[in-house]
């Protein structure tokens, strides 16, 4: 075998050992993982979230999943803990404790704090007899059979199981809580995700110029105006508003047929009843509806007045598509 086949087989078979591993766990979701579901859609705390090593890693994703899909929670490393970070728990907080084994020194030490207080604790393991598992008060079970590493050491499996049950939590509260997109944007302002979720076609425009004529307009003067706005667009209006669009290939193609454009108005070759979009719809609306037409721009109004262009480019910027 080539090294090219063993890397693809190695490949094929990690992938299949943690996917065989994931499948398990829908036969481990049981009545004691809603239960921790209710408890912590029910809890006037936050989640803290605590492991050790690889453990600590995937916790902090969780607590990162909880909190953008609305539940408040922290992260809190095992080792740190005992080093004065148990001060982050707070009395009606709810302590999920990530470990593969259980066993770790760390965790020894810990969960006896925990226990100390009042929280409740839940352990996310692949070994419910462990230590930290017959010291919880809930037990989610992450089992494993074996790590993908060929060794059964450098933990692989057992962190992809972890991280999907966390998810898996995640997600239910999510629906409990009726958390909805409009939620999600308010956790999520930046980057082009919060921007397709709250950016509206408004905001985009009005950074635009307004390129207008009306219907009597010289088609030297149209020319003028699509130029010199920028956008490769002209809307024609009455009374504000929009009743055509002149546009580039519009430009093109008159010149194509009329050797004397002398008496032409954007009238005679504006194209009537073009696309448009409300000023209030999202963003990537504007883009879909461009999408849908094959086209780069779209003529925005508000109200039934006409207030700018949107373009393709504009959206592009904003890292929309």
């Amino acid at each position: 075998m080539n090294d090219i086949e063993s890397i693809i087989a190695t490949a094929k078979k990690t992938i299949e050992n943690e996917y065989k591993a994931v499948q398990n766990l829908m036969s481990l979701v049981d009545k004691k993982f809603a239960e921790v579901v209710k408890l912590i859609y029910a809890s006037k705390g936050r989640v803290v979230v605590t492991g050790v090593g690889k453990s600590a890693i995937i916790a902090n994703k969780i607590v990162a999943t909880l909190n953008s899909t609305g539940t408040p929670s922290i992260f809190m490393h095992a080792a740190d803990a005992i080093h004065g970070d148990l001060g982050i728990i707070q009395k009606d907080d709810v302590v999920i404790c990530l470990s593969k084994s259980g066993n770790t020194p760390e965790i020894k030490v810990l969960v006896p704090l925990l226990k100390n207080g009042s929280n409740t604790l839940v352990a996310i393991t692949a070994n419910k007899s462990s230590f930290l598992g017959t010291q919880s008060d809930y037990v989610l079970h992450a089992h494993v059979e074996k790590e993908a590493c060929p060794n059964n050491l450098a933990p692989t499996t057992s962190t992809t199981t972890q991280l999907v049950m966390g998810d898996a939590l995640a997600v239910c509260l999510l629906e409990m809580r009726g958390f909805s997109s409009n939620d999600f944007a308010k956790y999520h302002p930046g980057g082009a995700l919060g921007k397709k979720l709250y950016l509206r076609v408004r905001d985009i425009a009005a950074g635009n110029l307004i390129p207008q004529v009306n219907p009597e307009t010289s088609i030297k003067d149209a020319i003028v105006e699509i130029s010199e706005k920028l956008l490769g667009i002209t809307a024609v209006i009455e009374e504000n508003r929009i009743i055509g669009v002149i546009t580039d290939g519009d430009i093109r193609r008159m010149l194509s047929k009329h050797d004397n454009i002398g008496s032409l108005k954007a009238k005679d070759i504006m194209s009537a009843n073009p696309k448009r979009i409300q000023a209030g719809e999202l963003a990537v609306d504007a883009l879909e509806l461009m999408e849908k037409n094959d086209i780069t721009q779209l003529l925005v109004e508000e109200n039934n007045q006409y207030i700018g262009v949107i373009h393709l480019h504009d959206l592009i910027k904003e890292g929309i598509l």
